[in-house]
């Protein structure tokens, strides 16, 4: 999805996402239902940091494959009980 800006004559400036190559040279505005032309503008070129794209990446595969679960996960090892004998002495909740 491609994000197009578009300028009213009454309203003013507005961003519309679309499919990319499915802008048209004018819109209806969504305040007034007049007329808005199409601005263009600088392309946004930053890239997100690599956890983000992983991220996105497996939300757009668990869209069309989720994962199935078929049993909880095994437990894992209970933490060891603190050796430090003041630990006894704390209060309970």
């Amino acid at each position: 999805m491609v994000t197009y800006q578009y300028r009213c004559a009454q309203c003013g400036p507005f961003d519309l996402t679309l499919p990319m190559g499915e802008a048209r040279p004018e819109q209806r505005c969504a305040q007034c239902e007049g007329t808005a032309r199409r601005v263009f503008t600088a392309p946004t070129l930053t890239r997100p940091g690599a956890p983000l794209t992983r991220a996105l990446d497996a939300q757009e595969a668990s869209r069309h494959e989720p994962r199935v679960v078929t049993s909880p996960p095994p437990a894992g090892r209970r933490p060891a009980p603190p050796s430090d004998p003041r630990h006894a002495l704390l209060p309970r909740p």
